[in-house]
C-alpha cells in the first residue's frame, strides 16, 4: 500500500521537492535554484529547460534521501510560480523563448494600450483582474507578437503555452511523447483569459489579447488524475495542481469562508476565501480561484499580491552585498532599535495591490547622516509588514468582516523581528502553523485527495497545528503614527517611470 505523497513547488527562485507521510509530516525535502534572468531594466526571465531539469533533480534527490520506492507513492502534486509564461513546441518540446516571469514588466506598453478603452478594470468583472504586466495573457501577447514566425505556429497548435504547473505536467506525463497539456482553475485564473464564471477560456478575451485558443491547455479542477508519471516516476499519477498561493490556501487548511492566510515569499501573497461567491473587489484586490476538488464547485478568493518581500532581503545580499545570506538580515537588523526614520519602498517591479502603479519605482526615504546598515536592514524587513497592512485593510473594507487572527507561511515566517513587528502593525495575532512549508503540503493534499489517500477535508483540518503565535505589543498610537509615515512614503515611488 503506498504510504506518500509526493509534491513538487517550482518557486520563482528555486524548485523544491517534498515527500510527506499520511500524518502530514514532512519525510524527505531536497531544494536547488535556479538562473533569474535579466535582459535589461524591468525584464525578469527563466530557463524552462533548467527548470525543468533541477526538477528531476530533486525529485531524485529527495526519494533517495528518504529511501523511498518510488512504489511507495499514492500521488503527485505541483504547485508553482504563477502568471510566468511558457511557450514550447509540441513535437520538440523545446521552448521557443526563456519564460518570462511575473515580475516582468515589458508588457506595460501594451497593458496601457488595452486600457485606454474602458480603463485598468475593462476586464475586471469578467476575470478578477485587472489590467497589469504581473498576469500571463500580456506576456503570451508580447511573444506573439516579438517571436518571428510564432503566431503562425501557434494558430495551427504547433506551439504551446502554459503556466509553470502545466510546463512540468507535459514533461513528467510523457512531453513530446504524449504528455497531457493541461491546468488548474487557479493557475488559469491567473491568466487575464480565463472566464470566471464559466471557468473556460473566454473567446471575448483570447479575441481582445489576440491569442489563439490552439495553444491553451485544458482547464481541469485542482485535485484530479490528470495523467501518468512517465520516467522515473512511472506509473504514480499526476493528481494535484495550484498555484503556489492558493497551494498554501489549502494547506492552511483556509476551507471556510472567512479564513485567510498570508505567505511570505519571493513575494507577500494574502488570500482570503470567500466561497462559491466571486466577489469583486471595490479596493485594488484579486478576484481568483481558491480551489476546486474533482466535481465539487469551485471555491473563489479575494488575494492582496504584493510583487517584492523575500525578494527585497536577495537583493540587500545580491545587489548591495549588505549580507552574506539571507537569513543574516535578521542579525543585521537586530543592531538597531528601529528604522532611524527610514522607509524603503520596493515598488522594484511597480506597486501591486492595493495600488497597482506600474509607473512606480523603489525608494528609500528619509535618510540622514545618522542611518547604518542596520536601520536599511530593519525598514526592508518593516516594508513587507507594512505593505500586508495595506492588503489587509483593503481585504477587511471588501469583505466587511475584521480577521482576528492571521495565518502565516513561507521562507520568512521564521524572522522573529519581521513576524513580530507583523503583529504590532497589524494590532491582531500572527499565528504559524506547525508545518510553515504549507504551499508543498497543499499539493500534496490535493493530488492525496484525488487518488483516496486522504478521504475528506475535515481530514486534512484536524491536521493543522499552532506552532507559534506572536501577539501584538505596541501602542496604538505608535502604530499609526508609523504606518501613516510609510502612507507618505509609498506616495514618493508614484510618476517615476
Amino acid at each position: 500500500m503506498a504510504r506518500f505523497v509526493l509534491a513538487v513547488d517550482q518557486g520563482t527562485t528555486s524548485t523544491r521537492c517534498m515527500i510527506f507521510d499520511h500524518s502530514g509530516a514532512v519525510t524527505a525535502l531536497a531544494q536547488r535554484e535556479h538562473q533569474q534572468i535579466y535582459p535589461r531594466a524591468g525584464w525578469v526571465e527563466h530557463d524552462p529547460t533548467e527548470i525543468w531539469i533541477r526538477t528531476q533533480e530533486v525529485i531524485s534527490s529527495a526519494l533517495s534521501q528518504g529511501r523511498i520506492d518510488v512504489n511507495d507513492l499514492a500521488a503527485i502534486g505541483i504547485t508553482n510560480q504563477r502568471e510566468t509564461t511558457v511557450l514550447w513546441e509540441r513535437a520538440t518540446g523545446r521552448p521557443v523563448h526563456n519564460a518570462i516571469v511575473w515580475q516582468d514588466t515589458r508588457t506595460d506598453q501594451l497593458c496601457q494600450t488595452l486600457a485606454a478603452e474602458g480603463g485598468q478594470d475593462r476586464f475586471r468583472e469578467r476575470v478578477g483582474l485587472p489590467l497589469a504586466t504581473y498576469f500571463s495573457g500580456p506576456k503570451i501577447r508580447w511573444l506573439l507578437d516579438n517571436v518571428e514566425g510564432l503566431r503562425t505556429k501557434a494558430e495551427k497548435g504547433e506551439v504551446l503555452f502554459g503556466t509553470i504547473d502545466t510546463w512540468l505536467i507535459w514533461n513528467l506525463t510523457g512531453g513530446a511523447s504524449g504528455g497531457v497539456h493541461v491546468t488548474d482553475v487557479t493557475n488559469a485564473s491567473r491568466t487575464m483569459l480565463m472566464n470566471l464564471h464559466t471557468l473556460d477560456w473566454d473567446e471575448d478575451m483570447l479575441a481582445a489579447m489576440g491569442i489563439p485558443r490552439a495553444m491553451l491547455p485544458i482547464i481541469h479542477p485542482s485535485s484530479q488524475v490528470y495523467g501518468m508519471a512517465q520516467g522515473a516516476l512511472g506509473g504514480i499519477p499526476v493528481a494535484g495542481d495550484l498555484g503556489d498561493q492558493q497551494a498554501a490556501l489549502f494547506g492552511q487548511t483556509c476551507y471556510d469562508v472567512g479564513e485567510a492566510k498570508n505567505t511570505y515569499g519571493t513575494g507577500c501573497f494574502m488570500l482570503l476565501n470567500t466561497g462559491t461567491q466571486a466577489v469583486q473587489s471595490q479596493n485594488g484586490l484579486l478576484t481568483t480561484l481558491g480551489y476546486q476538488i474533482g466535481g465539487q464547485p469551485a471555491i473563489y478568493a479575494l488575494e492582496g499580491s504584493i510583487a517584492i518581500a523575500g525578494a527585497l532581503v536577495q537583493w540587500l545580499r545580491d545587489n548591495l552585498g549588505l549580507i552574506e545570506k539571507s537569513a543574516d538580515v535578521e542579525t543585521l537588523a537586530a543592531q538597531a532599535n528601529d528604522n532611524g526614520g527610514i522607509y524603503f519602498v520596493p515598488a522594484f517591479s511597480g506597486l501591486y495591490a492595493p495600488y497597482w502603479r506600474s509607473d512606480a519605482r523603489g525608494a528609500i526615504v528619509g535618510m540622514t547622516r545618522y542611518v547604518n546598515r542596520a536601520h536599511i536592514a530593519r525598514a526592508a524587513l518593516e516594508a513587507t509588514a507594512y505593505q500586508t497592512r495595506e492588503v489587509l485593510e483593503a481585504m477587511n473594507k471588501d469583505s466587511g468582516v475584521a480577521l482576528t487572527a492571521l495565518k502565516v507561511d513561507g521562507g520568512m515566517v521564521f524572522n522573529e523581528i519581521l513576524m513580530q513587528f507583523q503583529a504590532d502593525i497589524l494590532g491582531v495575532p500572527v499565528v504559524r502553523p506547525t508545518i510553515s512549508e504549507t504551499t508543498s503540503l497543499g499539493a500534496a493534499y490535493a493530488a492525496g485527495l484525488a487518488v483516496g489517500f486522504w478521504s475528506e477535508l475535515g481530514e486534512l483540518r484536524a491536521k493543522w497545528g499552532i506552532d507559534r503565535a506572536w501577539q501584538p505589543a505596541m501602542s496604538a498610537d505608535q502604530r499609526e503614527a508609523l504606518y501613516a509615515q510609510w502612507k507618505k512614503a509609498v506616495t514618493r515611488t508614484f510618476d517615476w517611470a
